[in-house]
């Protein structure tokens, strides 16, 4: 007999609808250890029952192994499961999960530009800054790729303009992972492309960026660099930008901020349907 019918009882599998559900692996401590949606419950589960030895299947058989229960919510359609999946994970953090789990961690970019410079921030706790006089984008579920791209936009206003000591750039808020970036000589007309780009509108400050970049001398011998440089924040406009600013103007909304953890949920919302 498979482990799953001895744990779960031979005609559990047979006696569950076809509907879309959430379902919740607990162990014998009544933790749950897995929380997992489904379009259609009963194929769903049966994937855990004929779990085979190989690797792709290693996770689902570690699951039904610690589980010793398994609780079924039905819902109406399969973004409902979505979206109560999200809040299930974020709210009791299985030890399985991952996905989501940690939607405070997702960063967030924030400008700002004065007379004197431009300022860039990169952190998790945009909150933390409050008062600063930032306006911010995101947040964005992917912190190596946030921050590679903040990264590179960072390098390519240092070869335009002039990098300010992070010292004269003012306290950084205690216990939040942030970077912050000052830049003198950065003109106003390519701050407000570099705007339209964090919000997902518009790549102009790309083309804008490389026309300055040619009066540097920096930039002309490391061409290759900045071509790179280039390409990763272009790709984080395809891939991040522009989505986000996509499901927040499907949402109603016309701002360029959505907090870490409703990020998850509104992209839910943006990419299925109700008839799902």
């Amino acid at each position: 007999m498979k482990r799953f019918d001895r744990k779960f009882g031979v005609d559990f599998i047979a006696n569950l609808p076809t509907t879309p559900a959430v379902y919740l692996f607990k162990d014998e401590d009544e933790r749950v250890v897995y929380v997992g949606k489904a379009k259609d419950i009963q194929r769903r589960l049966r994937s855990y029952r004929n779990a085979s030895r190989r690797k792709v299947h290693k996770k689902m058989r570690d699951i039904v192994r610690v589980a010793v229960s398994v609780e079924i919510e039905l819902k109406e359609s399969e973004r409902d499961a979505l979206v109560r999946e999200n809040e299930l994970i974020q709210s009791l953090k299985p030890s399985f999960n991952v996905a989501g789990k940690y939607s405070f961690l997702y960063p967030a970019i924030g400008a700002q530009r004065t007379s004197a410079r431009t300022l860039l921030c990169f952190t998790t706790a945009p909150d933390a800054w409050s008062g600063r006089g930032f306006t911010w984008y995101g947040a964005f579920p992917s912190r190596p790729r946030a921050k590679e791209a903040f990264d590179a936009l960072a390098e390519l206003l240092a070869m335009v303009g002039h990098v300010e000591r992070t010292s004269a750039l003012g306290p950084k808020p205690e216990g939040s992972f942030s970077r912050l970036v000052g830049v003198r000589q950065i003109s106003a007309e390519l701050f407000r492309a570099l705007e339209l780009l964090l919000a997902g509108r518009s790549r102009e400050a790309l083309p804008l960026l490389m026309v300055a970049l040619l009066e540097k001398p920096r930039a002309r011998r490391e061409a290759e660099h900045v071509q790179a440089l280039a390409k990763i924040v272009s790709a984080f406009y395809v891939q991040d930008l522009a989505p986000l600013r996509s499901a927040l103007e499907a949402s109603g909304d016309r701002g360029s901020f959505i907090p870490q953890d409703e990020r998850d949920v509104l992209f839910i919302k943006h990419t299925t349907s109700d008839s799902s």
